[in-house]
């Protein structure tokens, strides 16, 4: 355990110690390149922040128009039948919109209910069983240009929703 902390504390210095090495070995400009490669990120940033301001718009609106007590009023019955805690409801949802707000999501699980709490295990297990999939193609879809989704959201919906499946099963069999 001594030598993976000493580890870990050396990498970074060691990475950066590596790079400006292999740079003067290449004969490359370090400074010129980083601040090429800052120039390009701001470039990024600010080619992605409409996408990402249209991720939180959404989230706000969802939240605060009571769509998920309407969920919940109208499938109560579902999940009390495959025995699926209702507070579950939002975490499903919000899954593949904010990693952020599902961490929120998550944490007021366990405050109300603990850390041992079989919702508490089933949100935990949700959380890291899918992606943030509207996340990820405003994002990367944005920062590139790519307009005409084809087929990424319908698959990538389907793996988040395989994840639930999945991460419902695996508390089912392990924690019930």
């Amino acid at each position: 355990m001594e030598l993976v902390n000493k580890i870990s504390i050396l990498i970074l210095p060691l990475l950066i110690s590596f790079i400006f090495v292999y740079a003067l070995i290449k004969k490359t400009n370090v400074y010129d390149a980083f601040i090429d490669g800052a120039q390009d990120g701001i470039k990024c940033a600010c080619s992605i922040i409409p996408y990402l301001l249209a991720i939180i718009v959404v989230i706000s609106m969802v939240q605060s128009c009571g769509l998920f007590d309407f969920i919940e009023r109208k499938f109560k019955f579902i999940f009390e039948f495959l025995k699926i805690p209702v507070d579950i409801i939002p975490v499903m949802i919000i899954r593949s919109l904010s990693g952020s707000a599902l961490l929120g999501l998550v944490s007021d699980i366990v405050d109300k209910y603990g850390n041992d709490a079989y919702v508490t295990k089933l949100a935990a297990i949700m959380a890291g069983s899918s992606e943030t999939t509207f996340y990820v193609i405003s994002v990367y879809f944005g920062a590139i240009g790519i307009k005409k989704l084809r087929y990424a959201l319908f698959c990538g919906l389907f793996g988040d929703m395989i994840g639930i499946i999945a991460a419902i099963f695996v508390c089912k069999v392990f924690f019930s």
